[in-house]
């Protein structure tokens, strides 16, 4: 009988986090100051950020960074985290693929934003600061810093995208259980929220606009840094990766395929990054591929260009994919995804032909996620049901190849019920961004590439 899971020992956590900028060809170009367009130094990003993660930000050379025993101690309370070969959605689809996946629905919030969180929180600690903001969208993140901001004694202010605060109100739960005050966003707790809100009284916000208030309210109250969800964090998800790659081998195989879903990139960074480096070092034959909505297209139908990774355009200039910091995204209940830009290292990657996009409908989403759940009893987050794994296992079948696919379970859905309530009565759309919005949107970019 095959083996189901894949099971690490403490000592095998990774002792440092795997910097992929350091060994990809083409280094991502540099954020640039809005006023200026002059690139920006460490020291810029300082009002914002704390210092060792402005630092880790920039840092293009070292491909290894220590992770500080303090965080590798939290790490215990949940990693390793299981590798499960998912034998029954392998019978269920009747492929030859062999089928892995990486449960990071194990941690103590439910989903991998603890990898993050944790040493954001840490760094903020050890420079002194004794307040943060951050955003929040589905309110996985919001709920993963909310642990760790109590546990290293700081104070947290969550802006949570509206839509997200009514459709999620248990997670909203979670994050105030932990000691978090949380905000709905679009709020007129801010020059940025205010501003919205009179333009677009029904605004139900995106992150781009939660991520506006966050950094207004860390950059106007005393000792407060605003620490980020997704994007420049993908450095500590890769403990994901690299766990993944141990237990790969205690598989005794090797992923011809790494899959993921995407917003911002935390969590597709996060298992890719450690196999990418195999392919930019070693030469492997591996396809990395980032799923994101039909409904926030960045990577399939954005452009390349110089963005604010905000709405109200607090942030520096970053060169990304990008939908426009206008874009307002629909309504659909993967809240975590529902961002108009893509992370700068995941964007050269994509740029360099290095890693592959697929967009994915909502009902398909669910109507996978739903498989799933009947075959390996684990109901997934919906952000994480974008991963198209079904489609590549059944493209194998179509082949007659025995392919490895491995795929990152982001989280579990246990507190996003609601949105399985409305697929199941049939109440979920699709929702396909009309070609002019992102024209429109596009256009409005100041052309810096």
């Amino acid at each position: 009988m095959a083996t189901k899971k894949f099971i690490l020992a403490e000592k095998d956590i990774p002792q440092a986090w795997y910097n992929v900028i350091a060994d990809m060809p083409n280094k991502p170009m540099s954020p640039l100051n809005p006023a200026t367009k002059s690139p920006l130094a460490v020291e810029d990003l300082y009002p914002i950020f704390a210092e060792e993660l402005c630092k880790q930000e920039l840092n293009t050379s070292d491909a290894w960074i220590e992770i500080p025993e303090e965080v590798r101690d939290m790490y215990k309370i949940w990693r390793p985290t299981p590798l499960v070969r998912a034998l029954g959605l392998e019978k269920a689809l009747d492929t030859p693929a062999h089928i892995y996946f990486k449960n990071e629905s194990v941690s103590p919030v439910g989903s991998h934003k603890l990898n993050s969180a944790i040493p954001q929180a840490y760094y903020c600690k050890k420079q002194g600061i004794t307040n943060i903001t951050t955003e929040t969208g589905a309110g996985q993140w919001g709920a993963a810093l909310s642990l760790a901001a109590k546990a290293f004694g700081l104070e947290l202010a969550v802006y949570m995208v509206k839509v997200s605060f009514h459709q999620k109100p248990y997670r909203r739960s979670i994050m105030q259980t932990f000691g978090a005050q949380v905000i709905a966003s679009p709020s007129m707790s801010t020059k940025a929220g205010r501003k919205i809100l009179t333009d677009h009284p029904n605004y139900q916000g995106s992150l781009g606009t939660a991520i506006s208030e966050a950094i207004e309210l860390a950059m106007s109250t005393p000792n407060c840094k605003y620490t980020l969800g997704s994007v420049h964090v993908s450095l500590h998800q890769t403990v994901i990766g690299l766990e993944a790659e141990k237990q790969m081998e205690m598989a005794g195989e090797y992923p011809d395929i790494v899959i993921a879903c995407f917003g911002g990139g935390s969590n597709f960074s996060g298992i890719s990054f450690p196999f990418l480096r195999h392919k930019l070092k070693e030469g492997k034959d591996i396809r990395l591929i980032a799923a994101e909505p039909a409904s926030c297209p960045k990577l399939t139908k954005g452009i390349f260009q110089y963005d604010f990774g905000d709405e109200a355009g607090y942030t520096p200039l970053l060169p990304m994919y990008t939908l426009g910091h206008n874009f307002s995204p629909a309504n659909i209940h993967a809240g975590g995804l529902r961002y108009h830009g893509a992370g700068t290292i995941v964007s050269q990657l994509k740029k360099d032909g290095l890693l592959e996009a697929v967009d994915i409908e909502q009902l398909d989403t669910f109507k996978a996620a739903t498989l799933f759940a009947q075959c390996e009893g684990i109901i997934p987050a919906p952000e994480s049901s974008h991963a198209a794994t079904i489609q590549e296992a059944l493209r194998a079948k179509e082949e007659g190849k025995e392919k490895c696919i491995l795929f990152n379970l982001s989280g579990h859905g246990l507190i996003d019920m609601a949105a399985y309530d409305q697929y199941l009565a049939g109440d979920l759309l699709n929702y396909n961004l009309p070609e002019e919005e992102i024209a429109k949107n596009i256009k409005e970019l100041e052309k810096i590439i």
